[in-house]
């Protein structure tokens, strides 16, 4: 399971980083947050 929060996490930053290269500055944001609250280092919305 925390492998797969990790992937999903990567993927949600590069996903944000791309879409700030592509001028779309909020969702990028966004993305980079939840990508960063998924992680496992992050707060995992999985561990209540």
């Amino acid at each position: 399971m925390e492998l797969l929060l990790l992937i999903l996490a990567v993927i949600l930053v590069v996903a944000g980083i791309v879409a700030l290269f592509r001028r779309q500055i909020l969702w990028g944001i966004v993305l980079i947050v939840v990508g960063l609250l998924v992680g496992p280092g992050g707060v995992s919305i999985f561990n209540v």
